[in-house]
């Protein structure tokens, strides 16, 4: 489905997370409402073992609670409010699950899935979102993406049919993609940092 998007392709980043509360079903269903013309969200594992979509290691910044996502089971993360912080109309707004996202949206739109398990790179994120892609039949309709080349590699081996983007940090785009840690992991896509992303650059990149 990537190469049939209209060029160049608008992801809404979390969501239209200017104006809805990032990583939430109301910020995806407003930024494709807005004309998006994919989503990108964020993914961890909670304690239990569930894939919940919130890009910080903790929910302190996002949610009226405070802790480690990976230190929580979904009963816990469920319970807390991820809308009131950025505005209260969207109070009662919840933390969402892969699943519930893939069900919503895995359909009607493309994803970048970035996995942000950078804090615990060897537990089963690859496997447990690779698991509901196929549940879900939409292995045409994601992106994996991710700053850990681990999990990139091993959700590669599972699905080895979805594309891969190289998330980079500033100024490393190039030599991660050339280097031995983007050599180690098939790919179609770099995602640089903003302030690398210059025609000069493009041009060296194609």
């Amino acid at each position: 489905m990537l190469d049939t998007l209209p060029r160049p392709v608008i992801f809404a980043h979390r969501g239209a997370s200017a104006h809805a509360p990032e990583n939430t079903l109301v910020a995806f269903d407003l930024a494709l409402r807005q004309g998006a013309d994919a989503l990108e969200l964020d993914v961890k594992l909670s304690a239990d073992g569930h894939v919940v979509v919130i890009h910080d290691a903790t929910v302190d910044r996002t949610t009226d609670g405070s802790g480690r996502v990976n230190q929580m089971n979904l009963q816990t993360l469920k319970a807390l409010d991820a809308g009131c912080r950025f505005d209260a109309a969207f109070c009662g707004e919840r933390i969402p699950t892969l699943d519930e996202v893939l069900e919503a949206f895995g359909k009607r739109t493309f994803i970048n899935i970035e996995l942000t398990n950078y804090s615990s790179p060897w537990d089963d994120l690859p496997d447990k979102v690779a698991d509901l892609v196929t549940a879900h039949g939409v292995e045409k309709r994601v992106l994996f993406s991710s700053f850990n080349p681990l999990a990139l590699r091993r959700i590669h081996r599972r699905l080895p049919e979805v594309p891969i983007g190289l998330l980079a940090l500033p100024g490393k785009a190039g030599s991660w993609a050339r280097g031995p840690l983007g050599r180690m992991v098939p790919h179609q896509a770099i995602h640089p940092a903003l302030p690398d992303v210059h025609p000069a650059w493009v041009q060296r990149q194609q």
